[in-house]
């Protein structure tokens, strides 16, 4: 990336305060700024540091008043924070421009590709797979039989997608994330074996899902495990068959979601929460780092804590009483 102070302005629909020909090639903290990098300008307690930085170019709010001295050439948005997120997408997609490849690989003769498709070394693509425009597969990824991925996707190297698997447009997932594997289920026998279910669905991973490194989703047993549109899920995170999540919900690391419970919108859970099979969660739950959910979340809003999971209050309350023992 290498853009002029006003070629910013023109991507992030701000104004230039000064040099419109200062050139940035890289991002800094706005402490750590200096010449040719780019930094923000956003949190009140960093503003010493705006007349102190060595950046060529500075992302501030369009209401900013400098109180000195400003050496770098400052570009005015409503948002400086909203407009460095969008300058990391912009900076990001440039990246992840590929000219077209498909060398050392082994793509089945009906396998289907849209324009500008990128395929790296040593993949494996199954037989009627459909990969639409502007995808990019890195190296090391298996696309099983009847795999559809839509446009402008990034799959990471490593990646396993299982058959039948159908992933949506503008989706990420990470090294060796495992789409469609079967799902954990077996039933046990009078001698003490147990015999495995046979898992027969597919997953279905809906527009603008995020997957993160290491995250297993399971196959369904029959009809689809779901991930909905705007998902975001952390790395080292299981979910398993038949579950269904709501759109815009996160998750942090080390999540675990156990089979066909559905969890609603908007929900956010922190790292290592671990959710009981055949639940439902209402929308915008937030469960608290380390919470065990182990029955339905039927009131909308709620922030839980605990295992067993309990409201967030009641928990703090709860603590109080424990350290008084100590």
């Amino acid at each position: 990336m290498k853009l002029t102070a006003k070629q910013l302005a023109q991507i992030l629909h701000g104004t230039v305060d000064g040099d419109s020909q200062a050139t940035v090639s890289s991002f800094a903290k706005i402490e750590h700024g200096k010449p040719g990098s780019i930094s923000f300008f956003a949190n009140p307690k960093y503003e010493k540091y705006v007349y102190t930085s060595k950046a060529s170019v500075l992302l501030v709010n369009d209401s900013f008043k400098p109180r000195q001295a400003v050496t770098p050439t400052m570009v005015r948005v409503p948002d400086a924070y909203a407009a460095v997120a969008e300058l990391l997408r912009y900076a990001a997609r440039e990246r992840r421009a590929h000219r077209f490849h498909r060398g050392l690989s082994i793509i089945a003769w009906s396998a289907r590709f849209g324009r500008r498709v990128y395929v790296g070394s040593f993949c494996t693509i199954g037989a009627r797979c459909v990969i639409g425009r502007d995808t990019v597969i890195k190296n090391n990824v298996t696309i099983g039989e009847g795999v559809r991925i839509g446009e402008n996707c990034l799959i990471y190297p490593g990646v396993r997608i299982y058959p039948g698997t159908v992933i949506g447009n503008n989706v990420i997932i990470h090294e060796n994330a495992v789409i469609g594997s079967d799902g954990f289920g077996n039933v046990p026998q009078s001698d003490g074996t147990w015999q495995k279910i046979e898992h027969l669905g597919n997953v279905v991973i809906h527009d603008d899902v995020e997957i993160g490194a290491n995250t297993t989703i399971d196959r369904a047993q029959m009809e689809s495990t779901v991930i909905g549109k705007g998902v975001r899920i952390d790395n080292l995170c299981m979910i398993a068959h038949n579950v269904e999540i709501g759109e815009n919900t996160v998750m942090a690391a080390q999540t675990g979601i156990a089979g066909s419970t559905k969890i609603g919108r908007n929900c956010i859970f922190a790292g290592q929460v671990g959710i009981s099979g055949h639940l439902v969660v209402a929308d915008n739950t937030t469960l608290c780092a380390q919470t065990g959910l182990g029955g339905n979340v039927k009131e909308k809003g709620q922030v839980l804590m605990g295992s067993p999971a309990i409201s967030h209050i009641r928990y703090l309350k709860s603590y109080a009483k424990f350290k008084q023992n100590d």
